[in-house]
């Protein structure tokens, strides 16, 4: 009986924690609201990271830390705050359209050999989170079964056409659905993605400080989204530098520096 009542005093304790947890980080975040109306952009830059490592992220967050990056003039971090927020809630549709207008102001357009109709349904597919199209494909394999019951037992002929053609286009929308859930699930778990951090970055032939302008491959501007590849540490002088090989399209791939960039 005491272990039981501990047990319960316990829980309540846990749950009061929680929730004091809670209010503190939503107490964080409505300061940061609060700094950023006032267009203390500092402030609710830092009180929005804050947040973040205490109470931990999502989308909203990552799209007010993006507003307030931006208005700082810190285009790249604006960019990558709007890619995390999207990563978080495909669907969030003011991160797009914040995103597309800070690349928009950037003149950040990559050919990343992609065709139209490949991009569209790339489009489509990311439109929404893994969460959804799971919950769409679950319910499109139930219908099915509902339509296969129609099909066996109706003695209704035009009934039985409508569980038969209708149990075969559900079938083939719950197998469409999990395959988009399982590609935008390993889209939002995929690391290898990030983005230009500095104003301008110089990428290297190898994964050294260019010497000369030989061994200079081309430059990143600030907010460019590049494909980690590959990564190796090297010796500069008394300090191990990282450096990862990246795709910015089809066509360029180079070293740069691992604090020119951030994982998105």
């Amino acid at each position: 009986m005491k272990t039981f009542i501990s047990m319960i005093l316990m829980l309540f304790a846990l749950t009061a924690m929680a929730e004091t947890t809670a209010s503190a980080a939503e107490s964080i975040v409505n300061k940061a609201n609060a700094a950023y109306e006032k267009d203390d952009f500092n402030q609710a830059v830092q009180l929005y990271e804050q947040a973040a490592r205490q109470e931990g992220t999502s989308s909203m967050l990552y799209y007010n830390m993006g507003n307030a990056y931006y208005r700082l003039g810190n285009m790249g971090k604006a960019v990558l705050c709007y890619e995390r927020s999207l990563l978080l809630d495909p669907s969030n549709d003011d991160a797009r359209t914040n995103l597309e207008f800070v690349n928009d102001k950037l003149q950040l357009k990559i050919d990343r050999g992609s065709s139209f109709f490949s991009d569209t349904i790339g489009d489509f597919v990311s439109c929404t989170s893994s969460d959804t199209w799971a919950k769409i494909g679950i319910c499109a394999f139930l219908l099915f079964l509902v339509a296969i019951v129609v099909y066996i037992f109706s003695d209704i002929v035009l009934l039985r056409k409508i569980g038969f053609f209708g149990g075969g286009i559900l079938l083939l929308l719950s197998i469409l659905a999990n395959i988009c859930a399982f590609y935008t699930h390993s889209l939002a778990v995929d690391k290898n993605y990030a983005v230009v951090t500095i104003s301008s970055a110089t990428l290297s032939t190898s994964p050294r400080l260019p010497k000369d302008k030989t061994e200079e491959a081309f430059l990143l501007n600030e907010g460019t989204k590049v494909e980690i590849v590959d990564s190796v540490e090297s010796n500069s002088g008394a300090m191990k530098i990282k450096w990862f090989d990246v795709k910015a399209d089809e066509q360029h791939r180079a070293w740069i520096k691992s604090t020119d960039i951030e994982r998105i």
